[in-house]
């Protein structure tokens, strides 16, 4: 008993695979610089470091030296804060260590109404956060503050 292969018209055996309409492999819906690919915890990190970026380039060299962090969620309240939900902190600087600040995603985000008002009180929340640090009014470091 012999046993026969069955041809599939279009379709050779040296050709390569193909999906079932003979078009070719399937390839991803979008290419990486597209913004649908940015997740919004990129856009998140995108937006602090945005606002660092403007407070750095207004400040010069009175900038002082410091991280920016971003976490998901604070681990509690400090005792020195009230029982509402920080947006962000400041951690000074320690020995060796930079002063840190901290923004909170996930209270931000929630926070707001329009998800195209992230990026705004992100901002007020570095211009504050740096203010605090130098020990002065965010309004001096950023003139539309709060607006």
């Amino acid at each position: 008993m012999s046993t026969s292969h069955r041809q599939v018209p279009g379709r050779t055996a040296q050709s390569p695979r193909r999906d079932r309409h003979g078009r070719g492999p399937r390839g991803p819906l979008a290419w990486p610089p597209v913004p649908a690919m940015t997740s919004r915890r990129d856009q998140f990190d995108d937006f602090v470091l945005d606002a660092a970026a403007r407070l750095e380039a207004t400040c010069g060299r009175a900038f002082p030296a410091v991280e920016f962090a971003v976490e998901d969620v604070p681990l509690g309240p400090a005792p020195w804060e009230h029982r509402e939900v920080p947006l962000g902190r400041l951690f000074p600087a320690t020995g060796s260590r930079p002063a840190r600040i901290v923004v909170y995603r996930r209270p931000v985000e929630t926070r707001v109404s329009d998800p195209r008002d992230v990026a705004a009180l992100v901002s007020d929340i570095v211009t504050e956060q740096v203010a605090g640090l130098l020990g002065v009014n965010p309004e001096e470091l950023d003139p539309g503050f709060g607006e």
